[in-house]
């Protein structure tokens, strides 16, 4: 119970932190919570068939091959990860009366990217045990609650622009990026300390996570200084 509890909290606390930023129009708690779920579930089933197809189609059985590691890192799991929880966004969130305002892409994209991060991180928790939930609480957590911000950001401004189709994709392939130096980095630690970058890399993301939230939260035409 203490693992679960250990794997669980660090993604609650973002969905708070997150939720609480949302100042001026909250979105209804169901939604919030359905999403959340099609994250843990579907986001996750998704996942899982494109890597099996993937495991067939491109096996990268060398674990010491940089390039292989690089396609890995951002094809095989920053592309199928990032596009599992894009879609969701895209398809049941999005369209959804209670999306109003462009800091609504960043919330839902955090729902669904911390429903994903708390499946995943409850079997990492569970097979590793106090170590490894503590070391993902300040890092694979925050950094999949980073690639849903940066992605949500601009799926936000695409709801209310005429170019939503580039702004969608972009969202995503940001996200992609993000999530892809993260894990090369990770993936080719046999370098010595090369691991350093996907700390600088969940930094970088961490300091324009926050820019994106304070920007929506301030342009919201719900903020009283607007005048709206």
């Amino acid at each position: 119970m203490n693992l679960l509890v250990l794997a669980i909290a660090p993604i609650f606390i973002i969905i708070l932190y997150v939720y609480y930023k949302d100042k001026y129009d909250r979105e209804p708690k169901g939604l919030l919570l359905a999403s959340f779920l099609l994250g843990a579930i579907l986001s996750i089933i998704i996942t899982t068939i494109i890597y099996v197809g993937f495991d067939i189609i491109l096996p990268l059985k060398d674990e010491f091959s940089v390039p292989q590691q690089f396609v890995k890192a951002f094809l095989v799991v920053g592309l199928t990860e990032e596009f599992s929880k894009y879609i969701i966004v895209r398809f049941f969130s999005q369209p959804k009366e209670a999306f109003n305002e462009p800091f609504d892409g960043i919330m839902y994209a955090v729902m669904v990217s911390m429903g994903f991060a708390a499946t995943e991180n409850i079997l990492y928790v569970l097979e590793g045990g106090y170590a490894t939930g503590i070391l993902r609480a300040f890092t694979a957590v925050p950094a999949h609650a980073t690639f849903g911000i940066l992605m949500g950001y601009f799926m936000g401004k695409a709801k209310f622009s005429k170019n939503r189709i580039k702004l969608n994709l972009f969202g995503l392939l940001l996200a992609v990026t993000f999530h892809g130096f993260y894990d090369f980095f990770l993936f080719i630690d046999f370098i010595p300390g090369i691991w350093v970058g996907a700390f600088i890399s969940l930094i970088l993301g961490i300091i324009l996570s926050h820019k994106a939230i304070k920007t929506h939260q301030e342009n919201s035409h719900f903020n009283p200084k607007n005048g709206l």
